[in-house]
């Protein structure tokens, strides 16, 4: 028998920026599918489920074919509860429930540019690391960044990096924001996804877009039907 897998899907009920945000509807269907039928076309888990403390979500998930086998508690449910904290919850619940996963992917509710191939491969990378984050380079090097003083004057934030060329800075990245793949033992043992033997998985600019904001929504929601123009002319 082989290792067990399991994707994690974190959907909670609130959100103060963008109201019922993981529900909104995103290019005419709640943004939370996208990353449901992602890790399902992955065909790799054993179980596809959604940590979620609000039942018009579950509703939604457990329609979508994921399962919510529990709620989240009181403590993983608000603003400060980290995605490590959600991530224990849902491993000790299952542990109570006499089921063991060998690895795991912790699938974020806004993620529409997600694909099962990206999960199937992130899930392949565990066989040489303990941890994949998916990373995209910032688009302009971080190192010639500006930053507005107290007196409101613009000043380099590093300064001594104003003359080097930007072909010469080494390649910065950022977390994209949209999974963590993990082996359970490395996880328990650290707490966190950010463990010692992590791989990156590098995306382009056009698989990747931070949604924080309505401007950022909308942006998505722009950037997604020109992808899939472009794919179905």
């Amino acid at each position: 028998m082989g290792e067990r897998k399991l994707a994690i899907i974190t959907a909670r009920g609130g959100s103060r920026r963008i109201p019922r945000k993981n529900i909104k509807e995103f290019c005419g269907k709640p943004i939370l599918c996208y990353s449901i039928e992602a890790a399902k076309s992955a065909d790799i888990f054993d179980e596809i489920m959604v940590s979620t403390d609000d039942k018009e979500i579950a509703d939604l998930a457990i329609a979508s074919g994921a399962s919510v086998p529990f709620f989240r508690s009181q403590q993983t449910s608000g603003d400060y509860a980290s995605t490590d904290d959600v991530i224990m919850e849902v491993l000790q619940s299952y542990e109570n429930m006499g089921q063991h996963f060998e690895s795991f992917c912790c699938i974020y509710p806004t993620a529409p540019f997600l694909t099962g191939e990206r999960l199937r491969h992130a899930m392949e990378l565990l066989g040489e690391a303990d941890s994949v984050m998916p990373v995209v380079p910032f688009s302009y090097p971080p190192q010639r960044g500006l930053i507005v003083n107290k007196q409101g004057f613009v000043e380099r934030q590093f300064p001594q990096y104003a003359l080097t060329r930007s072909q010469d800075l080494p390649t910065v990245y950022h977390d994209c924001g949209q999974f963590y793949a993990c082996r359970t033992d490395a996880f328990l043992e650290s707490g966190t996804t950010d463990v010692p033997r992590l791989l990156p998985l590098v995306l382009t600019q056009m698989e990747v877009q931070d949604i924080d904001t309505m401007e950022d929504w909308e942006q998505a929601e722009m950037k997604y039907r020109l992808m899939h123009q472009l794919q179905n002319p």
